[in-house]
């Protein structure tokens, strides 16, 4: 179940791109968990992962393969991403990372690159190592269905709680010609803003400096992968790659500035946004979708923190699941925030376009049934003014369910 519709976009062939997948039974029979991209030569690769401490053995992998193509200048590009749903490869010890190497050396082989040309990825369960032997088996079959048009098989290939696949491409034009930009992304739980805080892969047809990639994915991470939270827990496998395989007919981007890198830059912060908005429609066991919007503060930390407090409070989330006006609660988290010199007789909530408090204190114009008809709806915004500057920080995030705390009981089983 999602909070509204989530429709799988059509997505047209994004030249230099293909995705290809197989079903290994890493966790389960009868479905896809292994997925290739393959990427153009000379591509261009960017990206970032997760901070947990624990990080898996594939970002390890990841990370290092990345800062040699970087030292390369290029000259040995990221030619193919493998990721298997099922199992994270995290926990596992020097195991791990021969594993994850394991195969990326397995598609290197099949298709006559360096072995520090392929990036692994994984999600799934922690402590477990991963079946190499059938994953090995698998890939061969994976290569073959590469195409062009995969991107809704690749999408299902990476689930793991999700319900539904998820997607977004855009376009806009450039001096006549069209930019592509299109990703697929995977997550319900585990997700707090601490990087990225699930996979997605997103692709662009333009041609883009190494540099400029870099900045643009960081920028956009900032505006949305890095403004969602369901349960406040970072995993260990978190990644978000940005891919341009330079194959539209237009300029190379080398410069963060001018008309085209503008336009590639709203075109990728919007579609990381839509993909980090259906993650959190898509959150384990949600029912409803709300935006946490807190104004006012002296600096953007400040209402980042009171931001946080409402998004992850406990009480908060279960008061919404139940569509109980209890603005108490939100003040509450305000307060415990942790806001030096918060002075609450400034400070105001809404519920939408419903004023609750008012100076530190229950609006006059407040009634009941007023807040009942906000939490009733499966959108819903709380807005926040401290009453003390002009910075600004929305995110978003979900109610708890009794069904989230059933799909993560049962886990492993």
């Amino acid at each position: 179940m999602t909070v509204g519709n989530i429709a799988f976009p059509d997505i047209s062939p994004l030249a230099g791109v293909k995705l290809g997948a197989a079903g290994a039974a890493i966790k389960r029979a009868n479905r896809d968990d292994i997925l290739i991209i393959e990427l153009a030569e000379n591509s261009v690769t960017s990206g970032v992962f997760t901070q947990n401490a624990f990080c898996a053995a594939p970002v390890t992998v990841a990370k290092k393969h990345l800062q040699a193509n970087l030292a390369s200048k290029n000259k040995r590009a990221i030619r193919y991403l493998v990721i298997n749903a099922g199992n994270a490869n995290a926990c596992t010890g020097a195991r791990g990372l021969t594993d994850a190497l394991t195969v990326c050396q397995k598609i290197a082989d099949e298709k006559g690159v360096a072995v520090e040309q392929l990036l692994p990825f994984s999600t799934g369960v922690i402590g477990e190592l991963l079946p190499v032997p059938k994953m090995l088996d698998a890939i061969p079959v994976a290569l073959a269905d590469l195409n062009e048009a995969n991107w809704l098989r690749a999408a299902r290939t990476i689930m793991t709680t999700d319900t539904v696949p998820k997607a977004v491409t855009r376009q806009f034009i450039y001096d006549g010609e069209s930019v592509t930009v299109t990703g697929i992304a995977k997550g319900s739980g585990m997700i707090k803003p601490n990087m990225a805080t699930m996979l997605a892969f997103v692709a662009t047809d333009a041609r883009v400096a190494p540099d400029v990639l870099d900045r643009v994915v960081r920028l956009a991470t900032g505006k949305s992968f890095n403004r969602i939270v369901i349960d406040g827990d970072t995993s260990t496998n978190d990644a978000c790659m940005l891919m341009a395989s330079g194959q539209a007919n237009l300029p190379e981007i080398t410069v963060c500035d001018g008309k085209l890198y503008e336009g590639f830059l709203a075109t990728v912060e919007t579609v990381f946004t839509e993909l980090a908005q259906l993650l959190i429609r898509d959150g384990e066991g949600a029912t409803k979708f709300i935006t946490v919007d807190v104004m006012g503060g002296g600096i953007e930390t400040e209402c980042k923190r009171v931001a946080y407090a409402i998004a992850q409070s406990p009480l908060i989330k279960t008061a919404f699941f139940a569509s109980d006006p209890n603005w108490g609660r939100i003040v509450a988290a305000i307060g415990y925030a942790g806001i030096e010199g918060l002075d609450p007789a400034k400070v105001s909530v809404c519920l939408d376009d419903v004023l609750i408090v008012d100076k530190g204190q229950r609006a006059a114009t407040y009634a009941e049934e007023q807040g009942q008809r906000v939490m009733n709806q499966d959108d819903i915004t709380i807005k926040v003014d401290l009453g003390r500057g002009m910075a600004r920080h929305t995110l978003w995030t979900t109610d708890f369910s009794h069904d989230y705390i059933k799909i993560n009981a049962e886990y492993r089983t």
